[in-house]
């Protein structure tokens, strides 16, 4: 498939977008935390559970982040103890694409990466893709 040219400027309007974006979305855990919320709303310890090996400091600053970007609320209800739930605000619904498009590339890179016939080189190799 050949891609069109496009002048530098739109090349760097291009570039200065998805950098906004990546910006917002960084790290290891905001996507997957996005997900996981796309389920229903959650207390912490469930989101630390289904996200496995996310530390309590880390799922809280990036809660905080999300929550900045108007991706999640935080909702405290008064009981004793204190409850809070976190869920996603109908902004994060234009999330929905990107995430269905990680999720299919992430599925098929996994099949391309541990189907095909560099399947011992990967074993060996965990920086090219995490194997569960």
């Amino acid at each position: 498939m050949e891609r069109a040219k496009i002048s530098t400027e739109v090349c760097n309007q291009n570039i200065t977008a998805v950098r906004d974006a990546l910006y917002v979305l960084n790290g290891k855990w905001k996507i997957p935390l996005i997900v996981s919320l796309i389920h229903g709303p959650k207390r912490f310890k469930e989101i630390q559970r289904e996200l496995k090996d996310i530390t309590p400091k880390v799922l809280s600053k990036e809660l905080r982040e999300l929550e900045q970007n108007e991706f999640v609320t935080r909702k405290v209800f008064d009981t004793v103890p204190v409850s809070v739930i976190y869920e996603l605000t109908e902004y994060s619904k234009c999330l929905d694409d990107l995430i269905e498009a990680l999720r299919a590339f992430g599925q098929q890179h996994r099949e391309r990466i541990i189907g095909g016939n560099r399947r011992e080189e990967i074993m060996e190799d965990s920086t090219v893709l995490e194997v569960e």
